[in-house]
This record gives structure tokens, sequence and C-alpha cells, in this order.
């Protein structure tokens, strides 16, 4: 394990390569692996970070109050580094628009695929749609008492809380998971099945949500928009939703592409990446 201690936590981590500085930053269904073509592929010409964030992968969940943007700010206070760009996948997307606003004198560029948003209310179909899959993977009494930390976790109700976020997600609701490359899966069920083992029996913190959602004129950053057309209909048309509320922003749709673009279409995710950045 690499790490780097920032405030008392130690996050899981890495670094490569010399140039403009660029971070990677995870989305809520998996860890920093899920950059594995990317942390390759910049390397060569930038200094590349990709971290765990708090509470996933390599990294602790303390208690106690807390804020994703936060630890990115101090990650790169530790390391020294004044501006980066900043490359966020889904929830690591939403982490990326909230320290561009908190520091925007250190962002120089955004790309935010298949991104969240801070505080962003999901669509009524896409509540129903997740609802709907959680309960069919695991009964509404053992995962109140899983988010309560309350015994034991079966590892057949992690495995199904995985498959369902790897159908409705990283496929997307209208494909078959057996479209995604092999090796893509295996990982992404890995990190996925992690993330749920972590979540039921870590230690609970709570996180401070700055309100982003009415902000985002503010961003000036230049900024690169990329959308899987076959991700969750919420998700795509979040996405276009910042295209045109990010005043520099450009929009890039893949077709038949899911919720992690980065593994399922790293070559094309990396010319992207190579010109934008």
């Amino acid at each position: 394990m690499a790490a780097i201690e920032v405030g008392g936590t130690a996050f899981g981590y890495d670094e490569a390569g010399e140039g403009p500085a660029v971070v990677l930053l995870h989305a809520a269904l998996g860890d920093r692996r899920m950059w594995d073509a990317q942390f390759t592929e910049l390397a060569a010409t930038h200094r590349v970070i990709r971290y765990d964030r708090r509470g996933f992968g390599e990294t602790g969940g303390e208690t106690g109050e807390h804020a994703h943007y936060e630890d990115l700010l101090a990650l790169l206070d530790a390391r020294g580094i004044e501006q980066a760009a900043l490359v966020g996948a889904s929830m690591g997307g939403a982490c990326a628009l909230d320290a561009a606003l908190a520091a925007p004198e250190r962002v120089t560029r955004l790309v935010l695929l298949g991104s969240g948003l801070t505080g962003h209310t999901w669509p009524d179909h896409m509540q129903a749609d997740i609802a709907r899959l959680t309960a069919a993977a695991v009964p509404a009494d053992r995962l109140a008492r899983y988010q309560a930390r309350d015994g034991d976790v079966d590892p057949a109700d992690v495995r199904a809380m995985a498959e369902a976020n790897i159908r409705y997600l990283v496929a997307g609701p209208a494909r078959d998971v057996s479209v995604l490359p092999g090796e893509m899966l295996a990982l992404v069920r890995e990190m996925c099945e992690q993330v749920y083992r972590h979540d039921w029996t870590a230690p609970q913190w709570t996180e401070r949500i700055p309100d982003t959602r009415h902000r985002l004129a503010e961003i000036t950053t230049p900024a690169l928009v990329v959308i899987g057309t076959s991700d969750a209909p919420g998700l795509v048309e979040l996405s276009a939703h910042l295209a045109e509320s990010l005043p520099r922003a450009e929009f890039v749709e893949l077709a038949g592409t899911g919720h992690l673009p980065s593994m399922e279409r790293p070559d094309e995710v990396n010319a992207l990446l190579r010109k934008f950045l």
C-alpha cells in the first residue's frame, strides 16, 4: 500500500510522472484502481495523482465531520501542488466541482465523466429505479441493520448490491452486463463489493456538503463534460445540465457506453484527456 497522511488520515495514494499536475477522482462504486489506464497514459506528460477518497479503497473513514473537497485540497497542499487539473468520475466529478468553487485559483481544468453534483436531487424515475433494485437485492430489514452497523454482514448481500449497481449503472439499464469487457467487469465487481463491505462495517462519519447546485455559473474553469449514452437516464440528464450551466464547458457523448467510460472505453477517454489537458 502506498499512502499519504493528510490531517491524521492515511489516504491510499499513487503518484507518477512530471509536468502539469492532474488529479484523478474516482466514482463512488469503486476506488483509485478505476483509473489504471489513465494513470499510466497521463504520467508520460503530466504529474498524475490518484487516491482513494475517505471511506473507500485503502483509505479509512474516521469518525467526525469531513468534506471530500477539503481532503482533496489538503492533499494538494501536502504534495506542494499549487494548481492542478481535476478529472472526476461520478461523485468524483461532484468533488471536483466543489473544489473549483472553494478554490478556483487552484483548478486549471475540469473533466467530468458521468458526473454527480453535490446536493442534486435525482429525478423521481431514477429514485424509483434505485429503490426497486435495492429492495430486490437486499431485504429492507437487513439493509437497515447493515446501515446501522448492527451485526455481521452476509457476503451474499454484498454481492447482490454490487450486481445491482453493475446492472443499472456500469452497464446501464438498457444493456446486459455481458457487453462489458471481462477484465473490467471483474475489477468493477471487486471494487464495488469492497465499497459495500466497508460501508456496512466501518465507523460512521458525517460529510459536510456544500450547496453547489445553484452556483455552477460561477465556475469559469474550462470544463469537459463526458457522458456515456447508455448510462442511467438521470445521469445523462445531469450531464446535459452541467454542460449547459458551466460557462466554459465542452460536451462529449460516448455512444453505447455506461457509467465508467474510463474503464469501458479507455483509449477514447485517453484521447479526450490528451487533447483537453
